[in-house]
């Protein structure tokens, strides 16, 4: 059996807009449930080592709280993922003002983000399964970018419990592009995730400042909380005394500049072992940069999925992606996307169960 797609309503926004959810299904019984508001995904659920099957991701039951309260659970992420430093840039000559939505910095596109808009979806077959096909003009001006962005995000999950997604994107004027996906992962389904062992392909990082801008100089992360060159737990250096950690809320926000063999390669960023489940999540990408994000403001006051309340820690996030605020640091590689040329990333996750 190949992987098949079902459709069924997932409510309406605020505006009466109905949405839908897609469910992709594979022969090993795992499943993944997309909606076309901000092409979240709205659940995994993958099987651990006695094919138990639990849902990896945090999420909501409706769209509702995914329209006002998330804090990007599952979404897509874009026209620029992380931040942009006081939400403006130079590009050409031009001083383009972006909205602020993090203190003084543009975060994740603006107040509405890709992770805000209804995406036409369509099923398509590809390599021998249904393929979720999203696309979403992005007009001139929306959140202060220049030019119409044409985006297509293609969501499709194979046989070997890998969920693979590819983006592709033109524009009819020059304007930076950095997409990627937020989810919360959690492998064990509930807890914290301060046990689960991370191995990161990096050996440099991006130290921030006080408002989460790379200072623009990479750092090794030898002796340091962020070498996770060797799998530790998560947990295991997240409370010492160093002001990276403090910065960001007691833990991890920062890109992690990949190890690559070549710059546009799809190879693997990172890996996640649940030592009690069994369960392995490995990240691949194309992309240079990977964001770990360790679940910091996450504060208990969110009623996810099954009225779970979602606590500090309670999640992680690895979002591959280019490095922050790009268009203001002529040293990180360039985001932007000019007329005759298309952007082009792809990145899975992976799941596996632990020899």
């Amino acid at each position: 059996m190949n992987a098949v797609i079902n459709k069924e309503s997932f409510g309406c926004l605020t505006d009466g807009t109905q949405v839908n959810l897609y469910t992709l299904t594979n022969k090993q019984g795992m499943c993944a449930k997309i909606t076309n508001f901000g092409g979240i995904i709205v659940a995994l659920h993958v099987p651990d080592k006695n094919g138990k099957l639990d849902d990896v991701v945090l999420g909501f039951d409706s769209v509702t709280p995914y329209e006002t309260d998330s804090p990007y659970f599952g979404a897509l992420i874009g026209r620029f993922g992380n931040r942009i430093a006081d939400a403006c840039f130079e590009l050409d000559g031009k001083t383009y003002a972006l909205e602020q939505n993090d203190n003084s910095n543009c975060l994740h596109g603006g107040h509405k983000g890709f992770d805000k808009v209804v995406w036409d979806a369509n099923v398509r077959e590809m390599d021998g399964a249904q393929a979720l096909v999203l696309n979403y003009l992005s007009p001139d001006g929306e959140g202060g970018f220049p030019g119409n962005l044409d985006i297509t995000v293609v969501y499709w999950l194979t046989d070997d419990n890998e969920l693979i997604t590819s983006y592709r994107a033109t524009t009819d004027q020059a304007t930076p592009v950095n997409l990627t996906q937020h989810s919360y992962f959690n492998l064990a389904g509930s807890g914290d995730v301060l046990a689960h062992e991370l191995h990161i392909n990096a050996e440099q990082y991006l130290p921030v400042n006080e408002t989460l801008i790379p200072f623009g100089l990479k750092e090794s992360v030898q002796y340091s909380a962020f070498d996770f060159r060797t799998a530790k737990a998560i947990g295991r250096d997240i409370e010492r005394d160093n002001d990276q950690l403090q910065v960001v809320g007691g833990g991890y926000d920062h890109n992690f500049i990949i190890d690559k063999k070549a710059s546009k390669s799809f190879e693997l960023a990172a890996t996640v072992v649940e030592p009690q489940s069994g369960r392995v999540l490995e990240v691949f990408t194309t992309e240079p940069g990977v964001q770990l994000y360790s679940g910091n403001f996450l504060d208990g006051t969110l009623e996810g999925k099954g009225g779970q309340r979602y606590t500090k820690h309670g999640a992680f996030c690895l979002e591959p992606q280019h490095f922050p605020d790009s268009p203001n640091q002529n040293q990180f590689p360039s985001t932007i996307l000019r007329p005759d040329d298309a952007y082009q990333s792809r990145m899975s996750f992976r799941f596996s169960i632990q020899k």
